[in-house]
């Protein structure tokens, strides 16, 4: 008898547990429609970058030959970590940073630093949104400001191709700028000499920025409800203006010269180590892995949706949005050729002057200049504003899962939201200087891609397949989609991910040097460092976390630390309450399932 009261009482308490378990959920929220999820993962991972990087990779490393190591890495490193992230945040129900706490409580370190990146990320990347809201305005007007020389922004050496009477000698075209590189440098940014001389504020820039900010506020103001409902229209526009771009670029003369160059193949590049360093930091650029986007997004699906055919289908489509921008540049860039004579490897600039540059002196060129200008600029802001309200969203959607009972009540959300687009508007203030493009560029490189997103990905692969189990958590994903995804998934997360993130890692030591702006300015020393101790502050909380869990368990250090390595829904305060070997029905190394899925409650 006092052993049927005990199991009564377990069996009550389960069941309270999973009570609670599910009123919190539904508070939480889930996606709408399946469409929200796919669409508002679309916007996350298909940005700018896709338009203007992936392009410039591909001619820069060979050409044609560049797909060889970029699907190499696709498929050994993008898909299975996309896959691992989203499958992390549907499988817990919990966002970026308490996912770790339930899985593995000894590297939930790994979720404040990736949430520290993307407040990082987030001040910096919508400057690219305030630059194309000021190329925007500017295109409202009878003649497009980048496309003569006669504005006030203007030097002696500004050299307009357009003019019918130009005849100047070779050495006088090369000592001459172009209109739209002017306009860039002199109008937009009113660029300075370097990183120490920051200058005054622009204030047009800064207009711009505030603009970018309360658009992105109220995308995200009312959670996932307001993120998906914006993403139909965020996530779809861009992929029609880019579709329609691509038939006017290759229906120009002179496009098939641009896409023989983006793809001509250079068999010998393969030997370069650097071609396969530019082709594993452009998939973790571009998928957005590392940053927590992914498992937040994913945490709002329902228990069994089949998150592995998503993941699959959502990488091809960012990839082939990358290729497909590629023809849609490069055909116009072969126009660019055909009408001036200028060659491509000129003009087609890294970052955002294939964007900010090359397109603008390209659409002051086209018949209704103004209507492809708006196209263009409406369409990188989108491709904008995707990315950064999801990164909102990811940052809100962790906070309410670390402190659910004062979020969630009143106004309360949208008031810590509101504070943290204000923080991030006057940080960004910085990046709208005469010397912001410097600093924006050194944020980029050592904070918000590269080497930062290898080490939070080699952290993520091992924690996973080496503490929690790569095989507990591919039955976990079995569960959930009811049937075994394809076996190397489980291999790359064990084997084959780590090794070729720590490689890559190892050869960006050794390959390193200093950074440089445009190829003419390079960083000076003190900048380096700053932007490497800018990286560390996020990185170093992954094993400050370790010694700060170790410091406050309890026991010896031993068993302090095998505690934290095991999953909260098995610490032995629960597992009293799992069947025994011998009970009716059940099986004696059955794992428990985590008790916040209503799919199970009610089963």
């Amino acid at each position: 008898m006092a052993m049927n009261r005990k199991n009564g009482t377990c069996t009550a308490s389960v069941t309270k547990a999973h009570q609670d378990a599910s009123k919190e959920l539904e508070e939480r929220g889930y996606w709408g429609t399946k469409a929200e999820f796919i669409l508002t993962v679309m916007g996350a991972i298909i940005g700018p970058g896709n338009v203007w990087r992936f392009p410039y990779l591909c001619y820069r490393n060979g050409g044609g030959v560049f797909f060889i190591p970029y699907i190499l890495f696709m498929f050994t490193c993008g898909v299975p970590l996309f896959f691992l992230e989203t499958a992390l945040g549907q499988y817990t129900s919990q966002g970026g940073i308490t996912c770790w706490r339930r899985i593995c409580p000894l590297f939930q370190g790994m979720g404040y630093a990736s949430h520290l990146i993307i407040a990082f990320s987030a001040t910096s990347y919508i400057i690219i949104i305030a630059w194309a809201f000021f190329y925007l305005w500017s295109s409202f007007s009878a003649e497009l400001p980048w496309a003569t020389c006669d504005h006030y922004w203007n030097t002696d050496s500004c050299l307009d191709l357009n003019h019918p009477n130009l005849s100047l000698s070779m050495t006088a075209r090369l000592n001459a700028s172009l209109p739209v590189v002017e306009f860039w440098q002199r109008r937009v940014l009113k660029i300075s000499g370097g990183i120490e001389e920051m200058g005054s504020l622009r204030w047009e820039l800064a207009l711009c920025l505030i603009l970018s900010w309360v658009i992105c506020y109220f995308c995200v103001w009312k959670g996932i409800k307001s993120t998906g409902k914006a993403a139909f229209f965020t996530a779809t526009f861009p992929f029609i203006m880019l579709l329609v771009l691509l038939i006017r670029g290759v229906t120009l003369p002179g496009a098939m010269d641009g896409i023989i160059y983006y793809l001509y193949p250079d068999i010998s590049r393969l030997s370069d180590p650097q071609v396969w360093m530019d082709a594993g930091t452009q998939i973790f650029f571009s998928y957005a892995i590392g940053f927590g986007f992914l498992t937040s997004l994913g945490s709002y699906n329902t228990y069994n949706n089949d998150c592995y055919r998503d993941c699959f289908y959502l990488c091809l489509l960012n990839s082939a949005t990358s290729v497909v921008a590629g023809f849609a540049i490069f055909s116009v860039l072969g126009f660019m050729t055909y009408e001036q004579g200028v060659d491509i490897s000129e003009v087609a600039e890294s970052g955002p002057g294939l964007a900010f540059i090359v397109y603008p002196r390209a659409v002051a060129m086209m018949p209704m200049p103004q209507v492809w200008s708006v196209c263009f600029f409406v369409m990188i802001i989108l491709l904008g504003l995707d990315s950064q309200f999801v990164g909102l969203e990811c940052l809100m959607t962790s906070l309410v899962d670390l402190f659910p009972t004062y979020m969630r009540q009143g106004c309360r959300r949208q008031l810590v939201l509101l504070g943290i687009c204000c923080t991030c508007c006057l940080l960004g203030l910085s990046l709208v200087t005469e010397g912001g493009m410097y600093l924006l560029q050194l944020l980029d490189h050592h904070v918000c891609s590269g080497t930062t997103l290898l080490l939070l990905s080699l952290c993520q692969s091992v924690s996973i397949a080496w503490v929690y189990g790569a095989d507990r958590f591919y039955n976990n994903i079995t569960d959930m989609i009811g049937y075994r995804p394809f076996p190397l998934m489980k291999y790359c997360w064990t084997y084959i991910t780590p090794f070729i993130c720590f490689g890559t890692f190892i050869f960006s030591i050794v390959k390193y040097s200093p950074l440089r702006y445009s190829n003419s300015y390079v960083y000076p020393l003190w900048a380096n460092i700053l932007g490497w101790f800018i990286a560390s502050i996020s990185l170093s909380l992954i094993p400050l976390f370790v010694l700060f869990k170790l410091v406050r368990g309890e026991g010896t250090l031993r068993q302090r630390f095998l505690l934290l390595c095991r999953p909260v829904d098995e610490l032995p305060s629960q597992q009293k309450c799992l069947p025994t070997e011998g009970t009716k029905g059940t099986t004696a190394h059955k794992e428990l399932k985590p008790l916040s899925h209503p799919e199970e409650i009610t089963s």
